[in-house]
């Protein structure tokens, strides 16, 4: 298990030397044609940021990752000095589920993804923290914490954080509230490697009104009090298109969904998260044309 960590100190260290892109943004990149080629679309559109899946997100088994693999990536990220990489981890990945044999399959398929991404040297890997399946949020937040505690017994001295995203609070999910999320730091065994990653989409989804002054200034308030700003790892930058409160995790372009641009233009200007990247996640059609434009008017929106 301790050969995830070969290369990956040298990797991290030869990133301080290469140059930097001007901001924190970035967006969702495809690994199709290998895994370093997210990297190579991030940096065609100036990226900062990349998120990438480790695997098919949509398929329990996948084969390992192979050292020739781990060696292009981090030749990539030499040559493309992207900051912030990191992970999104299976749709599939239910660590809430009341079923023990569900639940021992979702934390073995966790597992596999904080080895890997330790193994390129990612910062952290995003995970939406469950269903509780009708068993109730008690219940639901419990399964979450012991699935915590054993990835990250399972993973000791990784580097690898998890972050943990807030939901869209549509039927059974956890983590629709800051209060429910740190709830699941609070009471996990090793929360100095856990996180949270928010998305704004479903922030306002949830029922947070953040387009106001008011409602942003209540929103983060609650997330300070809750989490604490140095838990929040990434940003997911969406537009909704449904309305507040709906639940529905539905993605859209920035500025042209419920949410508008004026929320956007606080989070991008609020200094106790401007070292925090920030990708997209809106649809890709046209691509890349779409992250591009959509990058553009939020660097727009920053500079005003």
């Amino acid at each position: 298990m301790w050969a995830v960590h070969r290369g990956v100190k040298a990797a991290r260290a030869t990133l301080g030397a290469m140059p930097r892109p001007p901001d924190e943004l970035g967006a969702h990149m495809s690994i199709a044609g290998g895994l370093h080629r997210a990297l190579e679309r991030g940096r065609a559109l100036d990226c900062a940021a990349v998120q990438i899946f480790l695997k098919n997100q949509r398929q329990w088994r996948t084969r390992p990752m192979t050292d020739a693999e781990v060696r292009a990536f981090h030749a990539a990220r030499r040559q493309t000095g992207i900051r912030h990489v990191f992970a999104h981890a299976s749709y599939l990945i239910n660590l809430g589920t009341p079923d023990d044999a569900a639940w021992r399959q979702a934390v073995d398929a966790f597992t596999d993804e904080l080895e890997r991404a330790e193994r390129l040297g990612l910062s952290c890997v995003v995970v939406h923290p469950g269903s509780h399946l009708g068993a109730g949020v008690v219940s639901g937040l419990a399964r979450v914490v012991a699935a915590l505690d054993e990835v990250t017994r399972r993973t000791p001295g990784y580097k690898v954080s998890v972050a943990l995203e807030n939901t869209a609070g549509a039927g059974q999910v956890i983590g629709r509230t800051f209060e429910e999320l740190g709830t699941l730091l609070a009471r996990a065994a090793r929360s100095e490697r856990i996180g949270i990653c928010i998305d704004t989409c479903h922030l306002f989804a949830a029922g947070y009104d953040v387009r106001s002054d008011a409602g942003y200034r209540r929103a983060i308030g609650e997330c300070g009090q809750a989490v604490g700003f140095a838990r929040v790892l990434a940003f997911h930058l969406n537009d909704a298109k449904a309305p507040l409160g709906s639940g529905l995790d539905r993605h859209e372009h920035i500025g042209r969904g419920y949410l508008g641009r004026r929320p956007f233009a606080r989070l991008l200007r609020d200094r106790r998260f401007r070292a925090v990247p920030k990708v997209l996640e809106t649809p890709k059609e046209p691509e890349p044309v779409a992250d591009r434009r959509n990058l553009a008017l939020l660097r727009a929106l920053r500079r005003r």
